[in-house]
Formats: structure tokens, sequence, C-alpha cells
């Protein structure tokens, strides 16, 4: 072997050592260096006021929840829309909500996730409205919050403030969202996120199609439903509904709908009426 050829050898072998260092020992080096900081007291703050049921979690989900947030406010950037200033309770109360939906499960913080656009309020986007004759109509929708399959989270300021006032009444835009995010993870947004073995595939698609056909029906005939019927409009929207009943109404829900919470329990691996009283009950 000649010394051009040695060279070429040596300098393919440095080309590996270099992206191998970047692509797992450099990630790892700085997930620990994240994990060593302490939570600032100003963050704690904010988390304890405005995610509810942070109070009332076992403290290794405490601790685990700090330590998601770091990570996830280390990765995402957040973008001021529409004059709203980006501030800490911003960042910390977001961020919160997201990880909220990580808690004790396989993860890798959204990695797809790159910035969350943040409005004072509702803002107007324009969609495409397919019929179902195939008739394609533009049009205007006012918007609490949006998730887009390209590295985007939007949220309006004002809804996440209505969640933070009421986290009993099934509706949170934050978890909405990020459920979105989640469901993609798969490569298409449609109801049926990651899982953790292939077998559970069967068993999550027959309970979540009997409960999505059983609330189409219901908002067909107009009748009062535990779980909003927005979720009838499609699948995706069906896992992004019964996500935010899940962590928010968990014991009416599994007491109207078991097999769903069963599941979601199953793939949240966590049981929110730990954390929450059953409704009526007094403090």
């Amino acid at each position: 072997m000649d010394l051009s050829a040695v060279v070429t050898l040596i300098a393919l072998w440095l080309i590996v050592v270099a992206v191998a260092l970047l692509l797992f020992v450099y990630p790892r080096y700085r997930r620990r260096r994240l994990d060593a900081k302490p939570f600032p007291p100003e963050w704690l703050a904010i988390l304890r006021a405005n995610l509810k049921v942070y109070r009332a979690m076992w403290p290794n989900q405490q601790e685990q929840l700090r330590r998601l947030i770091v990570r996830f406010l280390d990765s995402k950037e957040f973008v001021g829309c529409g004059g709203q200033v980006i501030t800490d309770e911003i960042r910390v109360t977001i961020a919160a909500h997201a990880c909220l939906l990580l808690l004790n499960r396989p993860s890798h913080e959204y990695q797809d996730l790159r910035s969350i656009l943040v409005y004072p309020s509702g803002f107007v986007v324009e969609h495409d409205h397919h019929d179902e004759f195939g008739v394609v109509t533009e049009g205007e929708n006012y918007l609490a919050g949006e998730s887009w399959s390209n590295g985007k989270v939007i949220l309006a300021w004002d809804s996440v403030e209505h969640s933070l006032s009421n986290f009993a009444d099934g509706e949170n835009v934050v978890l909405h969202e990020f459920a979105h995010q989640l469901d993609h993870e798969s490569g298409v947004t449609n109801g049926a996120p990651l899982l953790y073995r292939k077998g559970e595939y069967q068993e999550w698609a027959r309970i979540f199609a009997k409960e999505f056909a059983a609330l189409q029906r219901a908002a067909d005939e107009d009748r009062d439903t535990l779980l909003d019927p927005y979720g009838a409009s499609d699948p995706a929207e069906f896992f992004a509904v019964v996500t935010e009943t899940f962590y928010e109404r968990p014991h009416e829900m599994a007491s109207e709908h078991p097999e769903l919470y069963a599941e979601l329990q199953a793939y949240y691996r966590v049981d929110p009426r730990e954390w929450q009283p059953p409704p009526g009950h007094l403090h």
C-alpha cells in the first residue's frame, strides 16, 4: 500500500470518528451537562403556578418533568409573532405542558420540532377545504393553535392562559397541539402514534375506531359528550382531543370510556387520576 492510500485511509477513519463523536458522544455529554444544571427558582415558581397538577405529582415525577423542561427549552426556539414578547413565563409554561406528555416515556423531546411561534391571541391561517365531492375551496380559519409537520407549533398565548385557568375542563391547547406532534412521530398524523410494540396496534385501532365512531354519532345527533365534538372531525383530532380529556378529566374519562382510558394510560404511562381529586370532592 503506497503512502497516498495510507493517508486516505487515515483521513477516512478520522472522519468516521468525528461523525461518531458528533452524533453520539457529544449529545450525551451535552445532555449530562444540562441534567446537572439546577432548575432556576424563578422557573420553579412559574411551574408551580401554571401547571396545576405539578404539586400533586410524586417527587420523582416532578424531578423528571423539570429535567425534561430544561432539555426542551435548550433545544427549541420560541418566536414572538404579532407583537408578542417572549418571556420566561411563556417558555416555561408551554414547555411544562408539552413535557407532561413525555413523562415516563422513551422520548427524544420532540426531536423534529424546532420552533414554537406564539401570538398574543388567535391567528388567521388560510387552508384549502376538500368536501365529500372533491371540490376544493379556499378559506380563512381563526385558530388558537396549530401543529405543523415541518417542525413548528403555533399557539395563541391568550388561549394558553385560558387553559391554565381551569385544568379540569378538558380543553388545553398546548396538550392538544403537542399530541399532534407525538402523532406525527410515526411519519403521518392519523391518530395512531408510535406504540411500543407492533402487537399493540390492533387493539389500539379497535378501541379508537369504536370510540371515534361513537363520538361521530353523538355529534351528528347533537348530544352532549365528555369528549369535545371537535374530535369527531377526523382521527388525528380525535387523538388530540382524548389526550386533553385524559389529562384534565381523568376520573370521568375512566368511568365513561374505560377501554379508551386504559389505552391512553398504557401509551402515556401515567395515571392522571393520582394528581386530581374526583369531581365534587371537597379539598
